[in-house]
């Protein structure tokens, strides 16, 4: 059995909320797009030691990126159907893994740069 296609599902929404849901899906993916860009960056560009610090720096935002973009596809489906039916928003997605991601990327590279410092 197929899955059933968004637009069969229930009825349209206020094309006010549809666009607003749009319009997160597009800054999850702005986001997407600057943590692999940023990730790229910091491969090429930084100066490190080891190659391996080099790609404990690089690799992890390239691969958040990538997750975040596939996840924030499910998300924007998600919300446009649970309108379409209108049900409450669903609570999955983006918003739970991203920041705490984010945070330990942040304090990793931190202590990489602290003993990259130490040692030089």
């Amino acid at each position: 059995m197929a899955a059933q296609s968004l637009r069969d599902v229930g009825e349209d929404p206020d094309p006010r909320f549809t666009f607003a849901n749009e319009r997160t899906f597009l800054a999850w993916n702005r986001t997407a797009l600057a943590l692999i860009g940023g990730g790229l960056a910091a491969g090429q560009l930084l100066d490190f030691d080891s190659e391996a610090v080099r790609l404990l720096v690089s690799i992890p935002p390239i691969l958040l990126g990538g997750l975040l973009s596939l996840t924030s596809y499910r998300r924007w489906e998600a919300n446009e159907r649970a309108m379409r039916l209108k049900e409450p928003l669903p609570t999955i997605g983006p918003p739970r893994f991203v920041p705490p991601a984010i945070a330990l990327l942040a304090l990793v590279i931190a202590v990489l740069v602290i003993v990259g410092a130490i040692r030089a």
